[in-house]
């Protein structure tokens, strides 16, 4: 029976196994989104250094546990648990195709599956220690960025800075089958000392990782740097983790509790040790940490100068001697744990964090911080589950904190018919709940003061063509920063994409926000608050002239507008060309650009390719043209290399924005400033199994 579904599936000819090349490991509409959101990126490359490896270290299907599964953040847990049932229930795949059959699973999702997965009768083998330690996969990144501008404004900004303006990354990392990861990272910021004045010791952060998994009875240990996943981001959630996007369904939280952490990012991270441990069907993780975090310190001249923290500061830049002075002045202990019962349908979950700092938050005089953390210590506790009935998902958690003050996020994800998808999400967050490291799927960047209700729509009327569509209405109850009344919003999403063959991919989506802010032009007293909208247009359009070259264009037009009044509008055009000839060491890409607006508020971000494990999302505005060339060269046939199985990949990336006019800030709006800016990058990346 079943060798027959697999002789049919294959012979109807899909393009499942067409796939000639992997798309970029990550989703660019999702960060773009994400950079418009919190205006600015993750540092986190943890994902996409765990594709590439899984590129030349295909995932067997048929060993591939739960876990395994969800590391590869590309598949929803209605589509996994679907797996493993329908693994459980018809024994090992025998052929890729045979994935068509697994309820949920559609063509696009597999192809998007195929670069990072394999079917083999391969037994799962558990290595020795020593076999782990032996034959892994070293790799060594070498990464030096700077930024050149002949502007005036930005020579005035950094001529504080105390060291020089390159930036430099160092990176070692040993790898075998993901069961055993160690490593050691070195950054050093642009502006920042190397090797000399308050940087003696050369890099200004470094971070150490060690990360073994499949011990017995030890699902994970880690020590060093970790990140930390509890539930859906109520309590705790360091990991990669998007919003609201193109992709409706990708709505839930979702992969194993610890992960080891080498990205350059200096603030979302623990560093100590931690363990999951396994038994059947019970798991539990506890970890604990101690670091340093950046502040900025008060000193209270009223209570014998008792210094409180009246911010964290997260972007870890240290340039000056203020930011200088605000590096690693609180220490801060968190423990944790978690409990979890499961089986292939369902789980439930019980969570813990807590944290101790050396000395206590004290929130600002801002209304809107009026239930901010305030004091030395904090803990969050969260419930969580999920049940799977058929082709439904259900999943949520329950959270409250020190205070007792609750938050909730409850889901649902639903294959209502092979070709429609439904995900609704429900959130309930007090105005005083408040929790640090945390991040779940709201519309705040943190998990706080917010009700909303978001339901999304995938739909695959006919092979080629696929409608997303998702609304999401929300009310935030009390104060926020720039938003001196409780208010609310709503925002909506339309993208039709079409993808007739391998050759053509293009999309168009329709993007309406609306949410509330102060007035900024009212009279000398409380703002009033009013409606800001934000409408967005795009097209991009993806066509593969032949297997060497492929070419992308963009167009797209922002509408803005706050209280009917203070209206801009912005434009962006840009084409790129991607060349990779079979065979040889070389391959590149180039776009030229084109961006036009009458402001920052009509901004527009456009996903960079740039050198490996790296990419750029700069806000875009005002006028300006800007070209990006990125040349990759991989050496091969020499006979060096090829004894010691060596790889080498030189990377080489510029661009330039030219601002043929701009508006100064310090002088007269009237006066002009024509000005252009350089990013270069230069990257090694030198790899031995």
């Amino acid at each position: 029976m079943k060798w027959s579904l697999v002789i049919w599936l294959v012979a109807q000819g899909m393009v499942v196994a067409a796939q000639e090349k992997p798309a970029t490991p990550v989703n660019e509409q999702q960060l773009e989104m994400q950079a418009e959101r919190d205006e600015g990126i993750t540092e986190d490359d943890s994902q996409w250094q765990q594709l590439e490896y899984l590129q030349k270290h295909p995932l067997n299907l048929n060993a591939a546990t739960e876990n395994d599964l969800k590391d590869l953040r590309l598949l929803t847990d209605l589509q996994i648990s679907n797996f493993l049932l329908y693994r459980n229930l018809l024994g090992p795949l025998i052929h890729v195709n045979e994935l068509q059959a697994v309820p949920a699973w559609d063509v696009p999702t597999i192809k998007r599956l195929l670069p990072y997965v394999t079917v083999s009768d391969q037994k799962s083998i558990v290595e020795n220690l020593g076999e782990r330690f032996r034959n892994g996969e070293q790799t060594l990144l070498l990464r030096l960025a700077q930024t050149v501008s002949t502007s005036g404004e930005d020579a005035k900004a950094t001529q504080s800075y105390l060291g020089s303006a390159a930036a430099v990354l160092v990176r070692y990392k040993y790898n075998y089958k993901n069961l055993l990861q160690f490593g050691i990272t070195g950054d050093k910021d642009a502006g920042e000392q190397f090797f000399k004045g308050t940087q003696k010791n050369g890099f200004d952060f470094y971070s150490f990782h060690f990360f073994a998994r499949k011990l017995g009875i030890i699902q994970s240990l880690a020590i060093g740097d970790f990140t930390v996943g509890f539930g859906q981001g109520l309590i705790q959630w360091q990991g990669m983790a998007f919003k609201k996007g193109a992709e409706v369904l990708a709505v839930k939280r979702q992969g194993v509790p610890l992960q080891p952490y080498n990205s350059a990012g200096e603030y979302n991270f623990h560093r100590g040790i931690g363990v999951t441990l396994q038994k059947k069907n019970l798991q539990f993780t506890a970890f604990g940490s101690y670091r340093k975090l950046n502040t900025n310190l008060i000193t209270d001249s009223f209570l014998n100068s008792l210094e409180y923290i009246s911010s964290i500061i997260t972007t870890g830049y240290h340039r000056t001697l203020a930011e200088l002075n605000d590096r690693n002045n609180v220490q801060c202990i968190t423990t944790g744990a978690a409990l979890k019962l499961a089986n292939n349908r369902s789980h439930i979950g019980v969570n813990v964090v807590q944290y101790q700092l050396s000395k206590p938050l004290q929130p600002g005089g801002q209304a809107y911080d009026q239930f901010a953390i305030n004091g030395r210590n904090w803990s969050n506790y969260s419930f969580d589950y999920s049940y799977t009935f058929r082709n439904m998902h259900v999943y949520g958690e329950v959270a409250v904190d020190k205070l007792l003050s609750r938050a909730m996020i409850h889901g649902l994800l639903a294959s209502l018919d092979p070709k429609v998808d439904l995900a609704i999400v429900y959130r309930n967050i007090n105005s005083r709940y408040q929790s640090l490291f945390s991040n779940a799927f709201t519309e705040n960047s943190l998990p706080v003061n917010e009700n909303g209700c978001y339901a999304g729509l995938s739909i695959r009327p006919v092979a080629g063509w696929k409608l997303d569509v998702y609304m999401d209405v929300f009310r935030f109850p009390w104060l926020k920063y720039q938003v001196n009344a409780p208010s609310d919003g709503h925002e909506y999403l339309v993208q039709i994409g079409y993808t007739p063959n391998k050759y053509l991919e293009m999309y168009t989506h329709f993007r309406h926000e609306t949410k509330s802010i102060n007035q900024t032009d009212s009279l000398p007293g409380i703002s009033p608050v009013v409606p800001v909208t934000r409408l967005n247009w795009r097209t991009h359009i993806s066509y593969r002239l032949n297997k060497i070259v492929e070419l992308r264009s963009r167009v797209e037009t922002v509408w803005y507008a706050r209280n009917q009044k203070q209206k801009e509008t912005g434009f962006l055009f840009y084409t790129d060309v991607y060349v990779k000839p079979a065979f040889k060491p070389y391959f590149f890409n180039v776009r030229a650009q084109y961006v036009e607006t009458d402001g920052y508020n009509s901004r527009i971000y456009a996903f960079e390719n740039t050198v490996l494990y790296n990419f750029s999302i700069p806000p875009l505005f005002n006028k300006a043209f800007r070209y990006i060339v990125n040349v990759n060269y991989r050496l091969k046939n020499r006979s060096l290399i090829q004894q010691r199985k060596l790889n080498c990949l030189f990377s080489f990336s510029l661009a330039q924005t030219i601002y043929p006019s701009h508006s100064t800030v310090e002088t007269s709006k009237s006066l002009m400033e024509a000005y252009n800016k350089f990013d270069t990058k230069l990257q090694v990346i030198l790899s031995r199994r």
